[in-house]
């Protein structure tokens, strides 16, 4: 077992703990956490799979593309919480309103 393969592991754990908080909670900032969680599994796994080969000279298209994803990432976590005040503000409470079953 190499280190690319434990870091794309970890990523896939990463991935499905985080899959699990954006479902489970209700709370839009921990939605919002998980959600970036989520994505820094996503870059781990990208990342590791720029070098396949012990030895190998890594690729550098995954590695510009994580960067990329991170700023992107960074742009939409403050949409993200500007949505969520704005929640706040007009529902007095940072989560989203259940719908009626009746």
């Amino acid at each position: 077992m190499n280190e690319s393969f434990v870091f794309a592991l970890t990523g896939v754990v990463l991935f499905i703990i985080a899959f699990n908080g954006i479902v489970i909670h209700t709370h839009l900032l921990r939605k919002i956490l998980a959600l970036n969680i989520m994505g820094s599994g996503v870059f781990l796994v990208i990342g590791s799979l720029a070098r396949r080969t012990p030895g190998a000279i890594p690729d550098p298209v995954p590695h510009a593309l994580v960067i990329t994803g991170i700023v992107v990432a960074v742009a939409a976590t403050a949409l993200a919480i500007a949505l969520m005040l704005q929640v706040q503000a007009a529902t007095g409470r940072p989560e989203l309103p259940t719908p009626d079953r009746t």
